[in-house]
């Protein structure tokens, strides 16, 4: 079989990535880059930096992939769906929930693979989690809680923190209980002087009656991608900065000390950290985009998919405003 022939938009911080596993992933050939800012990270090798999306479907394209500021999301997708060409979309899927529906209809009426780069859904320890919980080794799940924080990136320039990382939390929180969300609350701060807000903690309840809690921001000095999932038979934490896993397990040993069992109500058990394999999330989202071109079923995020999540940071934004609770239709 041929390889796909694939085009990449943009090769800013996040599309210079993609330029590298592009290259490396089995079964795609990288053929053109288009940025019109030119090759700020000298990414693109024996390839000439293309001006714009036209000039990239001109060069035959099966696969694209979109890593252009947000506001651009939609022109671009939109003319790649015309042009018959399967894309893979940034996070998130656009700026705003109209234009990110024109694009879901664009992909569905050709029949094309439009997917969403929500790249957390396939770190290691995560893919750990859900495949542990998928065997029930948790027993039913109470609650879901993220924590996302750090220094603010310059590379962000049109969206705030809610749509560049809360929107990551979403999806995965959402992919993790195999349930949307349903209703959210949520408080927004504005510390840095931008007119988009730089600290979110989202509450909220899951369609499957879950408690779910975000805490995302740009204002901590350290770096923090941390996944609680608590349930019946313990808790599981994942940290996805280093894709470790760990489950804490409740105690099945009988407290003496009478002061201790009371204020904890469950004891402490056993802990465990799992090995297991470590791919780069990047390559293993990637490989699922040519396999879900090539036909196969795969855990790719779907424009769909990444349209719901849009409306979770959409309602959460307008629940910071209006300090009301928010239900997600």
């Amino acid at each position: 079989m041929m390889a796909l022939r694939a085009g990449l938009l943009g090769v800013g911080m996040m599309g210079r990535h993609h330029a590298r596993v592009l290259r490396e992933v089995e079964g795609v050939d990288l053929v053109a880059i288009a940025d019109p800012g030119g090759d700020p990270h000298g990414v693109a090798g024996d390839l000439k930096i293309l001006p714009d999306i036209d000039a990239l479907i001109a060069a035959g394209l099966d696969i694209a992939v979109v890593a252009v500021p947000t506001r651009f999301h939609e022109e671009a997708a939109l003319k790649l769906a015309d042009a018959r060409v399967h894309t893979l979309v940034e996070k998130p899927i656009a700026h705003s929930l109209d234009a990110g529906q024109r694009m879901v209809d664009a992909f569905s009426q050709a029949a094309l693979v439009g997917a969403v780069g929500h790249i957390e859904r396939f770190n290691p320890a995560l893919q750990e989690l859900r495949r542990r919980l998928e065997a029930g080794e948790l027993g039913a799940v109470y609650q879901v809680v993220t924590r996302r924080q750090g220094p603010f990136p310059s590379r962000i320039a049109d969206v705030g923190v809610a749509k560049d990382l809360a929107s990551h939390d979403v999806d995965l929180t959402a992919w993790v209980l195999q349930s949307d969300y349903e209703r959210v609350f949520a408080q927004t701060a504005f510390k840095s002087g931008r007119e988009h807000e730089d600290m979110i903690t989202i509450t909220g309840r899951s369609k499957s009656g879950v408690i779910v809690n975000n805490i995302v921001n740009w204002l901590s000095p350290m770096k923090e991608r941390v996944t609680v999932v608590t349930g019946e038979k313990g808790a599981f934490v994942a940290d996805t900065a280093t894709g470790d896993l760990t489950f804490f397990a409740n105690g099945t040993i009988p407290l003496e000390w009478d002061s201790v069992s009371s204020f904890r109500g469950v004891s402490e058990g056993n802990v465990t950290r799992y090995a297991f394999p470590k791919r780069e999330p990047l390559r293993v989202e990637h490989e699922a985009f040519r396999d879900a071109v090539l036909g196969e079923r795969t855990d790719l995020v779907t424009m769909e998919q990444g349209l719901r999540t849009l409306a979770v940071v959409e309602a959460a934004l307008e629940s910071a405003r209006d300090m009301e609770t928010v239900k997600i239709g």
